[in-house]
């Protein structure tokens, strides 16, 4: 009975011992695999929600791998405990030649229990801007905003960053605590303009445009004051004066979704541009050259 296993042994080099653990952590990866595949059928059937499907894609991709590598470790466990030493000095290389991939896992752990970050905030990262997409191991993705598109509008374009970035660049969330941004207008007038008159309509016309975010804003303020020292005296719209070169500069700032600052910001030009065009002592103002001359036209000396 003993020579089939000695055989064995003799011409492979693994034990059978060996062989069953080999064969039960195949097993083990196939099961989960199957399980897998088997669970996101079910929940692609079942769901047509695109952040559904994600949320349970993200859920068993992190189960599974984590399931797996503890039921290898407890077929394996008395392998292991006779190679300590061994593993040490490898553990100690492979530290030293993959720091930055471990830098990426370290950094995925801060992002998962820190959260500087969620899946669906905006972000700027280091030089890049945009929505977040996606979280992984090693690295997490944005749809990137801006660039060569105007109003933070999107590009199309998925820019894939590694984890470790979260300690080594400056990051700014639109979205967490606070869940609004400010946004300003700049209207040049003239100085023959009624300036008063044009800031009394532009107050009209911003406050419409702001007046249902103004009670949430207030709410979100509060709630972000908790965790950090935000602090706005008026959440209100505000249009500052300021006298330029060639006219007046009255600047509108104004409380806005950071997703929509673009489309608020429009429907507010066209309402403006309308507004002052009912108005005749309302003049745009803009970089002018005057030439004084006789009445032939020639320059006066």
């Amino acid at each position: 009975m003993e020579k089939p296993a000695l055989f064995i042994e003799t011409y492979t080099g693994i034990t059978p011992d060996t062989q069953s653990k080999i064969l039960v952590s195949i097993g083990i990866i196939i099961v989960l695999y199957v399980f897998r595949t088997i669970f996101l059928r079910i929940v692609w059937r079942n769901t047509e929600d695109v952040k559904t499907r994600y949320l349970w894609k993200r859920v068993i991709s992190y189960v599974v791998p984590i399931t797996s590598i503890i039921l290898i470790g407890t077929v394996w466990v008395h392998a292991f405990r006779y190679m300590g030493a061994f593993l040490g000095l490898l553990s100690a290389g492979i530290a030293i030649a993959l720091k930055d991939l471990l830098a990426n896992m370290a950094g995925w752990l801060f992002i998962m229990f820190r959260k500087p970050f969620v899946i669906g905030d905006r972000i700027q990262i280091g030089p890049h801007t945009g929505d977040v997409i996606d979280l992984r191991l090693y690295q997490f993705s944005i749809l990137e905003i801006g660039n060569w598109v105007h109003a933070d509008q999107s590009t199309g374009r998925i820019i894939h960053i590694p984890n470790g970035k979260v300690f080594t660049e400056p990051q700014a969330n639109f979205t967490q605590g606070f869940h609004y941004i400010w946004n300003e207008l700049e209207i040049r007038l003239t100085f023959e303009s009624n300036w008063q008159n044009a800031k009394d309509l532009l107050t009209g016309i911003v406050t419409r445009h702001t007046q249902e975010i103004i009670r949430p804003a207030e709410r979100d303020l509060k709630e972000a004051s908790k965790l950090y020292l935000i602090h706005y005296q008026y959440l209100t719209p505000i249009i500052y004066v300021t006298v330029m070169e060639y006219g007046i500069l009255l600047s509108v700032r104004y409380l806005c979704d950071p997703h929509k600052r673009r489309g608020t910001e429009a429907a507010i030009w066209e309402d403006i541009l309308s507004e002052f065009a009912r108005h005749g002592d309302i003049q745009w103002a803009y970089p002018t050259r005057r030439f004084i001359g006789d009445s032939r036209g020639t320059p006066a000396s």
